[in-house]
């Protein structure tokens, strides 16, 4: 992947990519609210392409983000919690599973801040809570797994 911006003023950059290119106006959306735009970008892309493999469409989708920063500077984020709301002809169990798939393989932004950004979720599936505040199961704030044989397999 090659990226680039540049400079035109104004607190605004011109971001290319290979495909495309797009204003960034910094005096309205601050880079870290783009990069955090682009990380839910990333996971709720997923669930839409997921479904559409299967056959299923997503509807009435939107995905929400509650951010906390550490107070320090670089001021990193800390936490994450995703807010997952769609409705699907699918079940519940399929559902959870692409976010699932998501949050834990496919989403190249969440994969690269799970080590440093404890991460929950969410899920409001056909208007009913699946998940609530559920802890990804790897990286930080991870829940520590119990394999019966202290730790061999999971640790």
């Amino acid at each position: 992947m090659n990226v680039s911006i540049e400079y035109i003023g104004d607190k605004k950059f011109k971001a290319n990519t290979t495909k495309s290119s797009y204003i960034l106006d910094c005096k309205e959306i601050t880079p870290v609210e783009y990069f955090a735009t682009g990380i839910i970008g990333c996971t709720g892309i997923d669930l839409v392409v997921m479904a559409e493999n299967d056959g299923y469409a997503v509807n009435n989708y939107s995905v929400k983000a509650e951010i906390e920063r550490q107070m320090e500077v670089p001021m990193k984020f800390a936490s994450m919690h995703i807010i997952y709301q769609f409705d699907g002809s699918f079940d519940a169990v399929k559902g959870k599973r692409y976010i699932l798939a998501s949050l834990e393989s496919y989403c190249t932004t969440i994969n690269s801040i799970r080590d440093s950004v404890k991460i929950t979720y969410t899920i409001i599936y056909n208007g009913e809570k699946i998940a609530d505040k559920e802890h990804i199961a790897s990286g930080a704030g991870s829940i520590e797994m119990d394999d019966g044989f202290g730790g061999a397999c999971c640790s």
